[in-house]
């Protein structure tokens, strides 16, 4: 039973979403997902710190798959993986990628969107060397990547009943972090904050 009625009838929006004022907000985007992931882990949102990762194939097609965050910092969004992964591939390719984390229980979405740039050996062999021997077994030795997103865009998105959705978009400048507000609303525009 996937037909669109019953599709449809699936309840949406169920979490209980914090208040966010983001006139308040931080210039930086940095700290205010640190703020949104500490406030997800102080809410038992289940592995809050798993994110998508999307990546364009040599077709052009998008390719998504799920990770976990290694760090996030002004270097960039880390993750890692295989270097002769299809994502390695992808990555190698055309290094630009999105990310998205979606905290449902807080109705609450972030998505970063740049360009992504492999970190040094030294970092890569170190990131592997903090798994678990379990989770080592197998890997070559310089098969493994440790990749960050160095974001263009960030997108802070707070759900709501009435479908008045509230983003909090920051855009990369030449003089560093713009933002801007946008609501749900067909048409609505952008209010810039300072």
């Amino acid at each position: 039973m996937t037909d669109a009625a019953w599709l449809r009838s699936l309840r949406t929006l169920s979490g209980d979403a914090p208040a966010f004022d983001p006139v308040r907000a931080p210039a930086d985007p940095v700290m205010l997902f640190r703020d949104w992931l500490a406030d997800a882990v102080a809410r038992g949102v289940a592995e809050p710190h798993a994110m998508t990762l999307a990546t364009v194939d040599p077709d052009g097609l998008p390719d998504a798959r799920t990770l976990i965050l290694k760090d996030v910092g002004d270097a960039g969004w880390a993750f890692a993986g295989h270097r002769h992964s299809a994502k390695g591939a992808q990555l190698g390719a055309r290094p630009a990628a999105a990310l998205s984390f979606w905290w449902q229980p807080l109705v609450r979405a972030v998505r970063v969107r740049g360009s992504v740039h492999e970190a040094s050996e030294e970092e890569s062999a170190a990131d592997l060397a903090a798994r678990s021997p379990a989770a080592r077994a197998g890997i070559a030795a310089g098969d493994w990547g440790l990749w960050r997103v160095v974001p263009e865009r960030i997108e802070f998105w707070q759900g709501a009943q009435d479908r008045d959705h509230l983003r909090l978009v920051y855009r990369r400048g030449e003089h560093g972090w713009a933002r801007a507000v946008e609501r749900a609303e067909i048409g609505s525009e952008e209010k810039e904050m300072r």
